[in-house]
């Protein structure tokens, strides 16, 4: 490629490693490097026009990424003629009004064109690169391995096509020399929250290596990229969890962090490396806390490419010991725990399946460095356990052929909740309070998910609408407590606002099925099971019997604590207040009906005689009929604009009856 050229005007249609070799060669068992429009074997053997990509036949995995760059050409073509064509009527137009120039003048004023194109293209040009490798990134085979990323190779580096590809609004720019370290007044308290809030659930590191990143920062000796990015992303993490609103000291000092940390990006997310895969996963933790910026989806999918690439999926053999395998499994899980987690709050398929995965949960670790926690249970194994249940229950229901009903739903689901109320029993019972309270709100929107109907499972019986409503209310209440206190320092996320707006649609849907059933207070039998499954897990022996008004008074109390816990969380992050919309369309109906029941009872009527007053049975509409179209959007990028979350508000897009459908 010549200096200065486009590559969509020089595409690389080479890529590391060929899906698969040209017919020629492949009947020959010569090896085929894949080059288009013909290999080099066939070029050499004079055989261009044997090869299967110079006759239309392109190498499987490679036809759209060599049309599309065509394609991206013409486009490119057609708006440069069409900005030429423009000029050239622009310079027309002033030659009429001011008369016919002289030769000089003609020069002048080409030469003042020219000059701006230029200045404008040579603007243009990095981005446009970016650009086009982000909308190919789809048809190529990536390797993570590979060195074709490294800043002294090419000037397109992959922290740079990550951050392209992972950005919504316009990052922080980096800064232009090595970032000078704050105080240790400043710095040590972020790290100790860091560690005690969030290495605490994903330990990816060694211990020693966080807590000794102050002292490396502060030495007079240059610091690697990759400690310098871990020092900087755990300040902004740590300052960034803390913030209760964009306009606070917290969230304005972890963006001046993150932009400290830039300065590292390129040799920090060099690819071939376990540094690679450390960094990685701090960013997509930051990315957890700060939407506007970052979408956690896109960067926990590189995140996992980088992990196959590097075969952490697998524990080596024992005939070859890795030096610290602990490490490289507390790594992985860390990851694993991620990838599972992002993916199901956004309904999306996981970065890689459980069959493909062969590792050993890491040993649990029981020392911090604040010492707050010394003495407590290692969490993180407890969450890694949680994150394999609900990997097992997500893909048997969400990522199979959905034409394939589950035979014998019932049993799996009431399986899979044994399973997992045989977990929550088996916790330490030295974990700290927030922690559990942690574990708890997860095994309760756990619960949900899986009882709720999907299109493998559609029919849901009175008592899993009964399991739906008690651990909905008790879940709301919580969180709503949760985010109007400050006595909770745990890692709550963006991803606790979107969990917020599908456990009050799980509950408003339960409600149009059988408002009269669950807010009368009679008893729902429990399901019989077959012989040998386990039965229909118990109702919350807290919530089984309601202390504090009625069935009826709750539901409205628990629609309210959705939207005020949504519009507290939309102080820190913006989208949450959209979501908060969305709901209060949807639960606009059952609302003003459970509203209206309450007036009749507190004035002594009653409901059914009403409603034979009237003539009026109940109603049962689907979730989806309040829930409106964003279909429009559809020709929008696919992530979190300034105007509408797309990524998180095809929740609303997607529901049938509250459901998410994976599309």
């Amino acid at each position: 490629m010549r200096r200065g050229s486009s590559f969509s005007e020089n595409p690389l249609l080479r890529v590391s490693r060929p899906v698969s070799a040209c017919s020629r060669c492949r009947a020959a068992k010569v090896k085929c490097d894949g080059k288009l429009p013909a290999c080099t074997a066939c070029e050499k053997a004079g055989r261009e026009t044997e090869c299967s990509a110079a006759n239309d036949q392109f190498a499987r995995g490679k036809e759209r990424s060599y049309v599309a760059a065509l394609e991206l050409r013409i486009e490119k073509l057609e708006r440069r003629l069409a900005y030429a064509r423009s000029r050239k009527a622009s310079v027309a137009m002033h030659e009429t009004d001011v008369g016919p120039p002289t030769e000089s003048s003609r020069k002048d004023s080409l030469a003042i064109i020219r000059d701006a194109i230029h200045r404008q293209a040579a603007r243009k040009r990095e981005n446009s690169d970016v650009n086009t490798l982000v909308s190919e990134f789809g048809y190529m085979s990536v390797n993570a391995t590979t060195r074709d990323f490294e800043p002294s190779v090419s000037n397109m580096t992959f922290a740079r096509l990550v951050l392209a590809a992972s950005s919504n609004d316009a990052l922080p720019d980096a800064r232009k020399s090595t970032p000078k370290p704050p105080s240790r007044e400043i710095a040590s308290p972020l790290i100790h929250f860091y560690m005690d809030n969030v290495y605490s659930l994903y330990p990816a590191f060694h211990v020693n290596y966080i807590v000794s990143l102050l002292d490396k920062i502060t030495a007079d000796t240059t610091p690697r990229s990759s400690e310098g990015w871990a020092f900087w992303m755990i300040l902004a993490i740590a300052s960034t969890a803390q913030s209760r609103s964009t306009e606070d000291q917290h969230y304005q000092d972890g963006l001046d962090f993150l932009s400290c940390a830039l300065y590292y990006a390129d040799r920090a997310l060099m690819p071939g490396y376990l540094s690679q895969l450390q960094a990685l996963l701090l960013l997509t933790q930051y990315s957890m806390l700060d939407p506007a910026h970052f979408d956690s989806w896109h960067l926990i999918g590189f995140t996992c490419r980088a992990v196959l690439d590097l075969g952490l999926h697998q524990d080596p053999p024992q005939s070859q010991p890795s030096d610290d395998l602990e490490a490289r499994r507390r790594t992985f899980y860390s990851i694993y725990a991620l990838d599972r987690a992002i993916s199901m709050v956004h309904a999306r398929p996981f970065s890689f399946i459980d069959d493909a995965i062969s590792v050993a949960l890491p040993a649990p670790i029981r020392v911090t460095p604040s010492g707050a926690r010394s003495h407590a249970p290692d969490a993180s194994v407890q969450l890694f356990k949680l994150r394999r249940l609900q990997s097992k229950w997500y893909q048997t229901l969400f990522q199979c052929d959905s034409n394939d009903r589950l035979p014998d739903a019932a049993s799996f689901i009431w399986k899979m909740c044994h399973e997992m109320r045989e977990w929550s029993e088996a916790l330490p019972n030295g974990l700290p309070v927030d922690l559990r309270e942690m574990l708890d709100l997860e095994l309760r929107y756990s619960y949900v998910y899986c009882i709720a109907p999907s299109s493998r499972t559609p029919h849901m019986t009175a008592y899993g609408r009964k399991l739906i409503f008690e651990h909905a209310i008790a879940y709301i209440d919580r969180i709503h407590a949760i985010s109007n206190g400050d006595a909770s320092n745990m890692l709550y996320t963006y991803h606790d606002a979107l969990r917020v707006y599908f456990m009050g649609s799980q509950f408003v849907a339960v409600l149009r099925d059988a408002a009269d059933v669950l807010i009368s207070g009679a008893s729902v039998s429990v399901p019989f099971t077959q012989p040998g499954q386990p039965p229909a897990p118990p109702l919350p022996l807290s919530l089984s019997r309601p202390s504090n008004g009625d069935d009826l008074d709750r539901s409205l109390e628990t629609l309210e604590k959705v939207s005020l816990t949504l519009n507290k969380y939309g102080k820190r992050w913006e989208y949450a207040l959209q979501l908060k919309g969305s709901f209060e369309i949807m639960s606009a109906e059952v609302l003003d009906g459970l509203r209206a029941r309450r007036d009749l009872r507190d004035s002594g009527g009653s409901v059914r005689s009403q409603q034979a007053e009237h003539g009026q049975g109940h109603r049962q509409l689907p979730v989806a009929q309040a829930i409106p179209n964003f279909s429009q959007h559809a020709g929008l990028p696919q992530h979190m604009s300034s105007q509408q979350p797309l990524q998180d508000m095809r929740w609303a897009e997607s529901y049938n009856g509250g459901l998410p459908d994976l599309r």
